[in-house]
């Protein structure tokens, strides 16, 4: 096993690479390989990584989960110099906030047509969350999907109606319902929907592990199979699903792993 890699407990130095490195529950760990002719392959268990750079400084992107204990994590690396090893790197702590939120009731304590409901859209979900393709992104640095203040942070413990929840795994942005959104990065639309807790839902894949989500929008005005660009309309903001008001929430995923869209942006 290669020495852990250290030193990226907090943002990367390095403000021109993206995603920033921030080795807590909820953000990425940038991990240097060794230099090889062949881009390397490389796991999380059996999760694919994103790999980018090239034969002189490839890097290994590692989506880290919310629910992930502070301590030591590994992944492993295939080359065709090296063969199969290991690369180590530490998870440091952090505590994130609560917040207190009022919802419609019959979307905190489910019926069993409900539940049953949502069961389904998880199930399907899930398939959707293991999507890995190519060709790998050209650039990683994000632009705002859409413009307004930013209502609710990534990691945010939350409480609705007074019953604790999941964490909050995306950034909520506070805007007029019909404003337009619009993709970050490239991405081929792979799956649109009116799900239960999320409303109106696009999901974008960037390539090589690395999808984009945009929830409780008033449209969706891209089809599952579209090439979209940056800057290119995919819906516009709404208040469908459990929302306390008209606002986006973006999320962004990372080999199957959401983690904060703040460390893609400039």
């Amino acid at each position: 096993m290669a020495p852990p890699v250290t030193g990226f407990g907090a943002t990367s130095s390095d403000s021109t690479v993206w995603p920033r490195a921030l080795h807590v529950p909820g953000g990425v760990a940038r991990l240097p390989l060794s230099a090889s002719a062949q881009r390397p392959v490389v796991h999380q268990g059996d999760v694919p990584l994103l790999v980018v750079g090239d034969m002189i400084a490839w890097t290994a992107l590692v989506g880290i989960p919310l629910a992930a204990a502070a301590g030591e994590a590994s992944i492993d690396v295939r080359t065709p110099e090296d063969g199969l090893r290991q690369i180590s790197y530490s998870i440091v702590p952090k505590r994130y906030g609560e917040q207190h939120l009022k919802v419609s009731p019959r979307t905190v304590d489910l019926s069993p047509e409900d539940l049953a409901r949502y069961e389904r859209e998880r199930a399907h979900q899930q398939g959707v969350m293991a999507t890995f393709s190519q060709p790998l992104p050209a650039s990683l640095r994000m632009s705002v999907p859409v413009p307004g203040r930013k209502s609710s942070s990534f990691g945010l413990r939350r409480v609705f109606n007074g019953q604790a929840r999941t964490p909050h795994s995306g950034m909520d942005i506070a805007a007029v319902t019909g404003t337009p959104v619009v993709a970050p990065l490239p991405g081929r639309v792979i799956d649109t929907g009116d799900y239960f807790f999320n409303g109106g839902t696009v999901w974008l894949d960037h390539g090589g592990g690395l999808l984009s989500m945009y929830c409780h929008l008033s449209a969706m005005d891209a089809q599952p199979g579209e090439l979209l660009a940056t800057g290119a309309r995919l819906g516009a903001v709404g208040a469908s699903g459990r929302v306390t008001g008209p606002h986006l929430h973006w999320g962004v995923m990372l080999n199957r792993t959401m983690v904060d869209p703040a460390l893609f942006l400039a």
